[in-house]
């Protein structure tokens, strides 16, 4: 199952990261990123969480799952939903431990054929 825009748009609303926070639909599902950082996957209409030691302090006890088939499992924030406060500070530490992003790389220029 596909998740809902309106549920990502709730996950926005719910964080108030304003324009830090933004995603993107991949496969019928979204990655979140915070300042260009993948911090969450919303998939099946949940909330997933990129593991790292942000979730092992602050919300070690949440229930872990894979977000898509052949995934290793992530901590579920669902449960969080109810506490924006809470979930904007697991997605901020969660950025804090996220590597930066890799530079895009410029495509070569084509060469014409004549």
């Amino acid at each position: 199952m596909a998740t809902d825009r309106e549920f990502v748009d709730y996950l926005v609303e719910q964080i108030a990261l304003g324009d830090r926070l933004t995603f993107k639909k991949m496969f019928g599902e979204y990655a979140l990123y915070l300042d260009a950082k993948v911090v969450a996957f919303a998939c099946d209409n949940s909330l997933f969480i990129k593991p790292s030691a942000a979730t092992a302090t602050l919300a070690p006890d949440l229930p872990q799952r894979p977000p898509y088939p052949g995934a290793k499992d992530y901590p579920v924030a669902d449960e969080l939903l109810d506490d924006p406060d809470r979930l904007r500070q697991l997605i901020l530490t969660t950025a804090a431990h996220m590597p930066p992003p890799k530079p895009k790389k410029t495509a070569a220029p084509r060469k014409r054929g004549r």
